[in-house]
């Protein structure tokens, strides 16, 4: 059995962020997991040390060149 060994690609303020970034890896073909010790989403606060979004390392290059073209979409006109 072949172990694949999983890096941080980025790391996020909170898990919204973080599944965004791991929708837009999968769109792209790149597996992507969301690792966050929220206590399951419970208490957000615990995430101190950020959100992590893992990938597989012979994958973290692409994920970054990825995510780092990919536009943010902002609310031109804020309610």
């Amino acid at each position: 059995m072949t172990q694949v060994e999983l890096v941080v690609a980025r790391t996020y303020l909170n898990s919204i962020e973080a599944g965004f970034a791991q929708s837009v890896l999968e769109a792209a073909g790149i597996e992507a997991y969301v690792r966050a010790d929220d206590c399951g989403g419970v208490d957000p606060a615990l995430d101190v040390g950020g959100v992590a979004l893992i990938v597989k390392a012979t994958d973290r290059d692409e994920a970054i060149r990825v995510l780092d073209t990919t536009a943010t979409v902002v609310d031109p006109e804020p309610v």
